[in-house]
């Protein structure tokens, strides 16, 4: 059995979509862990983490997400162990989850210190599992060899073995390695891999859009796997906003009140992704009618559209079960520009 702890000096380096992208390239039975959930789900008055239900979704895991976790609250996890007790909760439910698998991914928190007051740190995860680090680094070059810096001298000082680092989200990756590949390897760290930067994985979808704003569908159903490339706000006139170069785009949402037929019924005829219908206002029935047609979804939701927006622009573009291409590609970007051997061995 081979443990990995995958890290991440930063939130939002791309920690889970690696482990989904050499998942799917090793093709060895897996599983997964994320001791200290971080993205948290309640779903049917039970609690996740929302990485752990996308992997056992993918990899067809067994396991309930809900056990793949050991806590999400700091307070409580401070109230219920000590550190002693964090490291056998640890144990025990590695224990059960690798049963049977060959390899073992272990996610840290948001950041290199996420947990820490609460013992569920990477560091301290690697010293219980004796398990080296998988360092997930992205953002700009000075930032990435900072964090590579750091975490290095973090994990000697704590005797912890840092396995090695993949850059990930790199503009262009000959240029990135030309200029930084030795720099890397004079500070004795592996390079394992440098990834480059697809648009396409940052689009969201119409399905986690809803999800995440706990809006009802009213229509289009069928339409939830479309993909949103652009946001317009149809607070204007209609002949306006034909004549805005934002409203022309493709894969475009629409966000606007249900009393603007008007815009709704211009967004239907144009090639749009979806229509966020705010302030509780349910269109005519032709509209429904026509978008169901279409199968472009309408997503109903309490907010303004001021607050609409604001909600949607903190939306994290997540992967999710569904989107095979993005699955797919993943695993090819791993395949291309990331070793495998050393997670073979």
């Amino acid at each position: 059995m081979k443990r990995l702890i995958v890290a991440s000096m930063r939130k939002g380096a791309g920690k889970t979509s690696l482990i989904v992208g050499l998942g799917k390239a090793l093709g060895k039975p897996l599983g997964y862990i994320k001791p200290f959930g971080d993205r948290l789900l309640y779903r049917k008055k039970r609690l996740w983490d929302y990485d752990s239900a996308l992997m056992t979704n993918i990899f067809g895991l067994t396991d309930n997400p809900e056990d793949l976790s050991i806590g999400f609250d700091h307070a409580k996890l401070r109230y219920m162990y000590d550190r002693a007790g964090i490291r056998e909760r640890v144990l025990e439910s590695v224990a059960r989850v690798e049963f049977g698998k060959e390899m073992l991914f272990v996610e840290g928190g948001r950041d290199f210190a996420y947990g820490i007051s609460v013992h569920l740190d990477v560091l301290s995860l690697a010293r219980y599992l004796q398990a080296p680090i998988v360092l997930v680094v992205s953002g700009d070059e000075g930032v990435i060899l900072d964090d590579i810096v750091f975490a290095h001298r973090h994990a000697q000082r704590e005797g912890v073995t840092l396995h090695g680092v993949i850059i990930n989200k790199v503009p262009n990756v000959e240029d990135f390695k030309s200029a930084h590949e030795a720099e890397i390897a004079a500070l004795g760290v592996s390079l394992l891999g440098v990834v480059p930067y697809r648009t396409e994985l940052t689009t969201l979808e119409m399905g986690h859009l809803a999800e995440d704003l706990f809006a009802k569908v009213i229509a289009g159903e069928g339409g939830l796997r479309r993909v949103v490339k652009q946001i317009f706000i149809g607070a204007m006139s209609v002949q306006a906003a034909m004549r805005h170069p934002g409203f022309a785009q493709e894969n475009k949402l629409i966000i606007t009140s249900g009393d603007r037929s008007d815009m709704i019924l211009a967004a239907l005829e144009s090639n749009t992704s979806g229509v966020v219908i705010t302030n509780n206002i349910v269109p005519p029935a032709n509209i429904i009618s026509l978008a169901g047609e279409r199968g472009i979804p309408l997503l109903l939701v309490p907010y303004d559209t001021y607050e609409t927006a604001k909600r949607i622009e903190a939306i994290e573009p997540l992967l999710t079960k569904d989107a095979t291409d993005k699955i797919a590609l993943l695993e090819q970007l791993v395949r291309d520009h990331v070793d495998l051997t050393p997670f073979k061995s």
